[in-house]
């Protein structure tokens, strides 16, 4: 018996390594690949979704945009093309909600500062105090990397739309000249413009699923 698996212990160990390859490929191919859900405008609550989008269910993406970031150049959907982007509205003389969602979106920053694949993009709610020497006054104090993450500002109008109409995060009736109400949304964007999550920009925990999100939606 013994001379018989010394003869042959060599076949042995080559059926036992193929045999582990072969149940590790088929456990992998059993096991769903994770993937993101594509958020349409049904479903996202009704308060925060323009009445003209509350029953789309498919083909939603975010509309062309063209504002000005903290360096005074113009940011068109076209500077994102290819990327994933993490987005919020904000605005920076805003004391409750707002400083704690960039101080996140900061460690965002920091978290995939070597990742070229992620941008950052941050549309002020007002842009009548918010000028672009404003932002980049506001940008040098938060540190934000100008490659990275663009703060920006320009037709109150576009902006209350694209919040309403294409981010979906706007609590408030169709445009006025009175302020909108933003939410602390996080909102995850992919290559092809769709929404694929939304996170709690105030609350550390969402952070941490936005990062793992990103991660997921990388390997799509």
């Amino acid at each position: 018996m013994l001379t018989f698996f010394k003869k042959y212990k060599f076949f042995a160990i080559f059926f036992l390594i193929l045999s582990i390859i072969i149940i590790t490929v088929f456990y992998q191919i059993m096991i769903p690949k994770k993937t993101l859900k594509v958020y349409q405008p049904a479903d996202v609550s009704a308060e925060l979704v323009d009445t003209t989008l509350q029953y789309v269910k498919k083909y939603h993406v975010i509309s062309d945009f063209s504002l000005t970031n903290q360096n005074g150049k113009k940011i068109t959907q076209e500077d994102y093309n290819d990327k994933i982007y993490v987005a919020d509205f904000f605005f920076t003389t805003c004391q409750t909600i707002c400083p704690i969602m960039t101080d996140n979106m900061v460690k965002i920053q920091e978290k995939l500062k070597n990742d070229n694949e992620i941008l950052l993009l941050s549309h002020t709610v007002t842009p009548e105090i918010d000028s672009v020497a404003q932002l980049k006054k506001y940008a040098l104090e938060k540190g934000v990397n100008d490659s990275k993450w663009n703060l920006v500002t320009g037709d109150k109008k576009e902006i209350y739309n694209l919040a309403r109409k294409s981010y979906l995060v706007a609590k408030d009736v169709p445009y006025s000249d009175n302020d909108l109400v933003h939410t602390e949304n996080f909102v995850l964007v992919d290559k092809k413009k769709r929404i694929r999550g939304f996170y709690d920009g105030t609350d550390s925990e969402s952070i941490e699923k936005l990062l793992e999100d990103i991660k997921i939606l990388k390997k799509e």
